[in-house]
């Protein structure tokens, strides 16, 4: 029987206090984390941007989008392990319909 993936978008951001090696480091651990857990289709560094409104007394964050397709059950655990990484100022993951993907 073959394994269910369904396709999905994550963006996060990161604390623009951390240095350039730790920011690089952190978007190395979470690709990892994403490719050990599903495939990673597409990654795009967004870089360093303004924030809509302040998180932790900052204004800006580094911004980084990731398309992976991954069981139903990786997204709330990479949920939690944003939520408990020191560094994330914020995090969205969504599920994208793969029909209006392909179109």
């Amino acid at each position: 029987m073959e394994k269910k993936t369904n396709l999905y978008e994550t963006l996060y951001v990161i604390d623009p206090r951390l240095s350039e090696d730790d920011t690089k480091a952190m978007i190395d651990r979470f690709a990892n984390l994403i490719a050990e857990n599903g495939e990673i289709v597409k990654a795009d560094e967004w870089g360093r941007r303004r924030l809509a409104y302040p998180i932790e007394d900052q204004t800006e964050g580094y911004y980084v989008l990731v398309e992976f397709k991954s069981a139903p059950e990786f997204p709330a655990e990479l949920a939690r392990i944003f939520g408990i990484t020191e560094g994330i100022l914020r995090n969205v993951i969504v599920r994208k319909n793969e029909k209006k993907a392909e179109a």
